[in-house]
């Protein structure tokens, strides 16, 4: 792999990246007004409602990125344009099928999945289920041409209006109700934020039509040179069924235990121990809604590496170059870790200061923060696992993930009923259940993967120094956060006095985090320059000497 080739990599990846993380801040950061206004019941309805919807989601739209960009990216990779082209536009005809049969399923069998209130809110998400695979479609398009800019604006546009749709929705419609059964309210509250969530679609939908117009005669240029034998739309559409059905069942799975485990949840607290669905959403509405979503912004960071990655592995195994593939894959998997542990050391180590930022509530602020405790841990395990899965889609190994999501799926539930039967632990149930099934992922994958690709780790540079420089981290995170709040407290209400605290704690810790990484050997110039504007963190690392 050339050098340029390598800096693009880096570059999509960085780009991919930074949306993630951004989206990621928006989606808490509007959380937080949102629970104010439909509060945790509220969010325990939405909550279940968005599980079931991003399930046949993933069923019908939700794959067809990842499958697209991998399918269209070894057409271009041999130069077959057109062919490229025809299964862009056959791709286009599958969602739309697809995706009409799962927003019909979603809005008639919504009774038959969840409990009244949470199948109210479902059936507001269905006719997103069909925008969805266009938009789907148009991102693996761009994706497979390795610009990774038009999917991650169209993210940004994406959350950007989900957020406001979502807030002012929520807003508009518990107004309506007025003082009404406080448990109506938190229904009509999340149909209110279920709305958001569809707007958030059609304004990413029409903006990656409008990139697609934009490049259209570019694209066309291209395919009247191109002189290979024309594929049939019939070996098109195989094509694409025999691609997508993998990426389909192995994201599904992937995905399912959070659905799977809140139907447990909630039928187990309803049936067998009689707790009221109102208490039961209050539950999991402080598990999923706030300490989950919270621990899963860091995984932004995986998915985009494993988006950018994709495309990169799928050309090298076209060409025959396994050795290229596996670089790949070693170079993107400790830059990752280099990210991923630090973070799951910080949420560990400001666990209560940055629940209390989101989700100031202080009824539900202590559980929600032992609840992110218990999770940090995911924070790697799901990054890694994420990684392997994309790696593995790539060099063609598209049923181990589906066989290995399948195996963590039925372990985690044979243990989670046992969980909340015979205690009384109940949301710490999830966490544990959901740190089983992300590390029994991180395994599998990686045992099938070194099967399968010859990647390559420096033990101490990719797991142990970054593991001891992010104990050290949040450690002095912690003591920093304890000191600045006492002081601001003694000016400042407990909000804004943590706030602060924790904003320079963050400061310290990162800078604390790379210090010691960098003085132990775990961090080089070199690598410091694969990460998105790595010269300028180099050149500032330089100028306090401590590169």
């Amino acid at each position: 792999m050339s050098k340029d080739t390598r800096k693009g990599l880096m570059f999509q990846a960085g780009i991919l990246a930074i949306a993630g993380v951004i989206t990621r801040i928006i989606g808490m950061l509007y959380r937080s007004p949102l629970t104010a206004i439909i509060g945790d019941e509220g969010n325990g309805y939405y909550s279940k409602a968005y599980n079931i919807y991003t399930i046949v989601l993933l069923i019908s739209a939700y794959s067809i990125p990842s499958a697209m960009s991998k399918v269209i990216a070894g057409k271009l990779a041999v130069k077959e344009y057109r062919n490229a082209h025809r299964i862009f536009k056959c791709a286009l005809i599958y969602v739309a099928i697809v995706g009409a049969l799962g927003s019909l399923f979603l809005f008639f069998g919504a009774d038959l999945i969840l409990a009244p209130r949470s199948a109210h809110v479902l059936r507001f998400f269905a006719p997103t289920i069909f925008f969805f695979g266009f938009l789907g479609v148009l991102r693996g398009y761009s994706q497979a041409h390795r610009n990774m800019v038009p999917t991650s604006v169209s993210q940004l546009f994406e959350q950007m209006l989900n957020a406001v749709v979502s807030v002012g929705g929520a807003y508009v419609l518990t107004r309506y109700i007025g003082d009404a059964d406080e448990s109506l309210r938190a229904q009509y509250g999340a149909i209110g934020s279920s709305l958001g969530t569809g707007a958030g679609v059609l304004i990413a939908l029409l903006f990656m039509i409008f990139v697609y117009h934009v490049n259209k005669k570019g694209i066309h240029r291209r395919i009247a040179r191109d002189t290979h034998e024309d594929m049939t739309d019939l070996d098109a559409f195989k094509l694409i069924v025999s691609v997508v059905t993998p990426f389909i069942l192995s994201t599904f799975i992937y995905q399912a235990s959070t659905s799977v485990n809140a139907t447990i949840f909630e039928k187990l607290l309803m049936n067998y121990k009689g707790i009221e669905e109102h208490d039961a959403s209050i539950m999991y509405g402080i598990f999923s809604a706030k300490a989950f979503n919270i621990a899963n912004l860091p995984i932004a960071l995986s998915a985009a590496a494993a988006s950018a990655m994709i495309p990169e592995i799928s050309t090298s195994f076209a060409k025959g170059n396994k050795a290229e593939a596996g670089n790949t894959v070693s170079r993107i998997m400790r830059i990752m870790l280099m990210i991923s542990i630090p973070c799951a050391a910080g949420l560990f180590a400001l666990a209560r200061p940055v629940t209390m930022i989101l989700y100031p509530q202080k009824g539900s602020l202590a559980k929600a923060s032992y609840l992110l405790m218990v999770l940090a841990i995911t924070v790697v395990f799901y990054s890694i696992s994420t990684v392997t899965n994309a790696v593995l889609q790539s060099v063609g190994r598209l049923k181990a993930p589906v066989i290995n999501a399948a195996i963590a799926l039925v372990i985690q539930s044979v243990v989670l009923v046992p969980l909340l039967i015979y205690t009384n632990i109940n949301e710490y149930a999830l966490a544990i259940v959901t740190i089983l099934y992300s590390l029994l992922m991180c395994i599998l994958n990686n045992i099938v993967m070194k099967r399968s690709i010859a990647v390559s780790y420096d033990f101490r540079k990719t797991y142990a120094l970054p593991v001891i420089s992010a104990i050290v981290m949040g450690i002095v995170a912690f003591c920093i956060h304890m000191v600045f709040e006492k002081l601001f407290k003694l000016f400042l209400g407990p909000y804004f006095s943590n706030l602060i605290a924790t904003m320079i704690a963050v400061f310290i810790g990162a800078f604390t985090y790379f210090a010691v990484l960098i003085k132990t050997g775990g961090a080089t110039r070199e690598d410091i320059l694969k990460f998105p504007k790595g010269a300028k963190i180099a050149g500032l690392l330089e100028k306090i000497r401590l590169l």
